[in-house]
């Protein structure tokens, strides 16, 4: 990103420019890279299942050319980036980290520069084969991950599982494997945009929000619940999602909280969902949960097919 008279911009070989100008980058210590700067690059706050899709095909084409993969990535939807890969290759055996900065890279005091070059590095000498976020010094599962905080060198978490791997003093392994192989060959499993809704319950909602975005075509809804997975006793409401769970609309229960995991036998007002035919969304995040709804969709599967699915662990997206 460079300044400009309406903020910063992306602009044409600036970064290359910077990364190249940079020693650092060059010492012995590192590894050999390529950059594949995108034309025209965009702003991260508008990426659409069309770009994830370009990037999971750039990297499966180079797939036998390089030992790892660096994404650069526009923090505000980093996560979904990170979380739609994820979903997207299957039997990874090379590491894709994806990382960003909240500084421009080539302003002063930019994060950019750190979290680009641990990534490298990292990428390198501490492989991780799966699809990662790294910042701020931790490397986190890339459909683990959220945005969790605005304006903060630390804004990204990752609430229910803890790093893969600490860069302090020293580099810590943490939840995540170095270098695990796998004997199957890497494939890409494409996406493509599907219809889907997400419905946000806050007191007092009306059933008439909630029929106006499952309208044709959509083929999901994602519910953000309360707490561990609960909704109002409204008939009005319930008697919506039975309707659309029977018109063949997947529906899947994600907590407003970030942290934690829906249980919906835990309360009356959960277990109404459960019989409309919600299901639960256990841990997952709301970006693990669209784009893996978004990746399910574009395959060749039954509705029943996706909703099985949903349940299953895939990519270390639910415990």
């Amino acid at each position: 990103m460079m300044a400009s008279e309406d903020g910063y911009i992306p602009v044409k070989g600036h970064l290359t420019d910077s990364i190249n100008a940079m020693p650092d980058f060059h010492r012995e210590e590192m590894p050999d890279f390529t950059i594949n700067e995108y034309h025209p690059l965009i702003d991260s706050s508008n990426m659409t299942p069309g770009d994830w899709q370009r990037i999971a095909d750039d990297i499966f084409d180079k797939y036998e050319r390089y030992d790892g993969f660096v994404v650069l990535h526009g923090t505000d939807t980093m996560s979904y980036t990170a979380s739609a890969l994820s979903f997207m290759f299957k039997n990874l055996s090379k590491p894709i980290i994806v990382t960003g900065s909240q500084i421009p890279f080539s302003q002063l005091r930019s994060d950019g520069q750190v979290n680009l070059l641990n990534s490298l590095y990292i990428a390198d000498k501490y492989p991780i084969n799966e699809v990662s976020l790294f910042f701020n010094n931790k490397l986190f599962r890339g459909n683990r991950s959220i945005k969790a905080y605005a304006d903060g060198f630390n804004a990204f978490d990752s609430p229910n599982l803890p790093p893969l791997l600490e860069a302090g003093i020293n580099i810590k392994l943490v939840e995540g494997t170095s270098n695990e192989q796998r004997e199957a060959p890497c494939e890409v499993l494409n996406i493509t945009p599907q219809p889907i809704g997400v419905v946000h319950l806050y007191p007092g909602i009306s059933t008439k929000v909630i029929e106006n975005i499952i309208q044709q075509p959509v083929k999901a809804l994602i519910i953000r619940s309360y707490g561990v997975g609960n909704a109002p006793q409204d008939e009005q409401l319930l008697a919506c999602l039975k309707k659309a769970h029977d018109n063949g609309i997947v529906i899947v229960n994600c907590s407003q909280c970030i942290k934690g995991t829906v249980n919906m036998s835990g309360y009356a007002t959960g277990a109404s969902l459960s019989k409309c035919g919600v299901i639960s969304g256990g841990d997952m995040t709301l970006e693990a949960t669209l784009t893996k709804l978004h990746y399910l969709l574009s395959q060749d599967y039954t509705v029943d097919k996706v909703r099985e699915l949903v349940k299953e662990n895939l990519r270390g997206e639910l415990s």
